[in-house]
This record gives C-alpha cells, sequence and structure tokens, in this order.
C-alpha cells in the first residue's frame, strides 16, 4: 500500500496537467479568434473611411489679380467669396450624390457645372477691374477645378472637405454657370435655338437677344456679333449635354446641371454685350431676363 500510493499520485499529478494543457490551448484558440475577428472589423472600418468621396479644389484666382482699382474693390471681394462658395457648394454635392450616375456624372453633373461658374465669376470680376483700370486677361484659364480622389483638398481655393453641393442657390449679381441633363419630349421654341433632339430627349430654347438690342454703335458692332454667337454655341452645348446624359442624376438633374449653367453663361455673355454697346451710347437695361431658359418638352 505504502508503496502504491506514490503511484497513484503520479497518475493524479499525469491527469491533472493533461487538463490543465488542454485548457490552455482552449484559451490561445478563443483569443486568435476573436483577434481575426477584431482584425477583420478594423478592416471593414478601414475600407469604409477609404470610400470617401474626395474633395473639389481649384486653382486660387486672388493671387493673380493686378492691382485693383479701389471703386472695383466690393465689387471683386464679393466675387471672389463667391467663388469660395461655390466650392464648398460643389463638395457638398460631391458628398451628396456619392453612388448616382454614371462613370463620368462627378464631371458632368458637379464639375462641369462648377467650372461654368467659375467662368461667369471670374469674368465679373475682370470686367470690374477693367472699367477703371487694365482689364486681366487669360484668368478663365482658372476656372476648372480638380478632384482629388484621396479626399484632401490640394491648393487652391478649396471649401469643406469632403462636402457635395445639392440644388445651388446664389446671391450675387448674375448668375453662375453649370449644364444640366434631362429628359422630355418636345421640339425648339421661339428665340435662340437649335435641333438638338426630335427623338424624344427634348430641345432647350431661349429667348431672342439679337431682337431686343437697341441701336447698336459701330465700334461694339464686332464684340456684340461675336456674343450673339457665344449665345447660340451654348445652346448647342447645352442641347448636347441634354442628349448625352439622359438618365443621369435625380429629379432636379436638367434644371441644376443644364439649364441653371446656361442661365449663368447667358447672363456673363449678355452683361458683355450690354456693355460694349453702353462704352459709346447707352447700357440697354433688364437684358438679363433674357438669360433664363426652358425646356421644351
Amino acid at each position: 500500500m505504502s508503496r502504491a500510493l506514490p503511484k497513484y499520485n503520479k497518475r493524479r499529478v499525469v491527469i491533472i496537467g493533461a487538463a490543465a494543457a488542454l485548457a490552455l490551448s482552449g484559451a490561445v484558440v478563443v483569443n486568435s479568434a476573436l483577434a481575426g475577428e477584431s482584425s477583420k472589423s478594423g478592416g471593414s472600418t478601414d475600407a469604409k473611411t477609404l470610400a470617401a468621396p474626395g474633395t473639389i479644389s481649384c486653382p486660387d484666382v486672388a493671387s493673380q489679380l493686378p492691382a485693383i482699382p479701389a471703386s472695383a474693390q466690393a465689387e471683386v471681394d464679393r466675387n471672389l467669396a463667391l467663388l469660395q462658395t461655390q466650392i464648398a457648394e460643389a463638395n457638398k454635392r460631391l458628398v451628396d450624390t456619392v453612388g448616382q450616375g454614371g462613370a463620368n456624372f462627378v464631371q458632368n453633373a458637379i464639375l462641369g457645372p462648377l467650372e461654368g461658374k467659375r467662368v461667369s465669376t471670374i469674368d465679373r470680376i475682370a470686367i470690374s477691374i477693367g472699367r477703371q483700370g487694365t482689364k486681366p486677361q487669360g484668368l478663365d484659364a482658372l476656372a476648372p477645378c480638380a478632384l482629388d480622389a484621396g479626399g484632401v483638398a490640394d491648393t487652391g481655393e478649396d471649401a469643406g472637405g469632403d462636402a457635395a453641393a445639392g440644388d445651388e442657390a446664389e446671391v450675387t449679381p448674375g448668375a453662375e454657370e453649370t449644364a444640366a441633363e434631362g429628359a422630355g419630349d418636345g421640339a425648339a421654341e421661339t428665340g435662340e435655338d437649335t435641333g438638338a433632339d426630335a427623338a424624344g430627349v427634348g430641345t432647350i430654347t431661349c429667348p431672342d437677344v439679337a431682337s431686343q438690342l437697341p441701336a447698336i454703335p459701330a465700334t461694339a458692332q464686332a464684340e456684340v456679333d461675336r456674343n450673339l454667337a457665344l449665345l447660340q454655341t451654348q445652346i448647342d452645348e447645352a442641347n448636347t449635354r441634354l442628349q448625352n446624359t439622359v438618365g443621369q442624376g435625380g429629379a432636379n438633374f436638367v434644371q441644376n446641371a443644364i439649364l441653371g449653367p446656361l442661365a449663368d453663361k447667358r447672363v456673363s455673355t449678355i452683361d458683355r454685350i450690354a456693355i460694349s454697346i453702353g462704352r459709346k451710347g447707352t447700357k440697354p437695361q433688364g437684358l438679363d431676363a433674357l438669360a433664363a431658359c426652358t425646356l421644351n418638352k
């Protein structure tokens, strides 16, 4: 008995040790599994972070301006602030419309319209400076903006991190430029129009400007003719975009991306016509009322 007892104790020690080893192994397996789950969760979070739409950034305009006459400073400042507002709105739309449209949605519905607005606003800046000094040239090259896909703004005028612009409303003299896309059946009405599409998309028509002008001084005739031709080109381009973007965007896509931007472009062009006539005669008033166009369904 006295010799058997130690063997029994040894056996019990071995069994207890084996059980402890199994328990320890189980703990390791559980911890490994939990670690794997944590890793997967972390990966999922990272993937969501990387899905940010990015940020729109634009060249800086203020730094490229010449000396600004005191009489033009307020108007220039107002339009510089508007440029910033436009970028913030575009960034907001970028966020709000993630996943909408096709491959070219951002270019057609956000970057293109933003560029159109900037062209109009920058042109007003140049005109206001030119009234009392030398009008700066080449500023239109600063109008195009870019999407930084990494979600971090580049340099220049940018606003509001990952933001997007819904339906923009702007408070400034003159409207902005962008392009809209939409659908509807129709043919041209009256005024300046183009046979854009008789196949079911509809046609954009605009009030005629030439017939509403007063006598044009001979020295202004060439510039007026050039801008009247530009008005027609703008309508043609809008009708082309109307066809090319059928089915894109939401209910207000045509208004926001085509008709709104077109009206902004026309405001700027019509303003140039009025200014050119006013240099040698009486500047016509109220022509901005001819800027808005409609989709004939």
